[in-house]
């Protein structure tokens, strides 16, 4: 029985794979929570996220489906796009209260399993047009959950730029060439996406 003190919303994603190892350098026992809601790109997601988190958390990976909730959705995060005809923008990649959902999943989990913190690797660098995804928003939600709860979020890269968090990910020695952030292709970056651009542009600085 593994007994954890943090939980980590984990995608194998540059932002959450780095903070899987800054989490791990100070000694944190995570549970890795990787949320299915239906997205496209699931599987290569989940498969990388295998090969990039610390050696430490693999074994620990939870995974969590809920695509029944977006089943109906026309968000090109769940009906993938032909890119070779299909104009995406960040409009096209909408998905409503999904971080309020994911959120929500991963304190309830995080409650169920007797841990106080949960992290989030968000930071302010979100091109869609969720209207759960403010500064305002998560403050408050925050306080909600912790004071009608036990639960506490945490976002510590919250006021970070995405090439912050690449420096950081090289300081830890993180494999962040490794890590995948596409949200229009299921196979392999796009490199035209909201989240390929913002990844590109970090790594090309430096």
């Amino acid at each position: 029985m593994y007994n954890y003190d943090s939980l980590l919303m984990a995608s194998g994603g540059l932002d959450s794979t780095v903070m899987a190892y800054w989490l791990k350098q100070q000694g944190k026992r995570v549970l890795p929570l990787f949320i299915d809601y239906g997205q496209h790109f699931k599987n290569e997601e989940f498969n990388t996220l295998i090969k990039v988190i610390p050696q430490e958390y693999k074994d620990s990976i939870r995974v969590i489906r809920i695509g029944d909730v977006y089943r109906s959705s026309t968000s090109r995060m769940i009906k993938e796009p032909d890119l070779w005809n299909d104009d995406v923008t960040a409009d096209d990649l909408y998905l409503p209260y999904r971080n309020l959902l994911f959120l929500s999943v991963a304190a309830s989990v995080a409650q169920s399993e007797n841990i106080s913190d949960v992290y989030s690797a968000f930071i302010n660098s979100n091109h869609a047009k969720e209207i759960d995804c403010s500064k305002d928003f998560f403050d408050r939600l925050g306080t909600i959950l912790e004071d009608f709860g036990t639960i506490k979020i945490n976002m510590p890269f919250r006021d970070y730029s995405k090439t912050e968090v690449a420096e950081l990910g090289v300081k830890l020695g993180v494999p962040i060439a490794m890590t995948y952030s596409c949200q229009a292709n299921s196979k392999m970056h796009c490199g035209v996406c909201p989240n390929c651009v913002d990844r590109l542009a970090a790594l090309n600085s430096l």
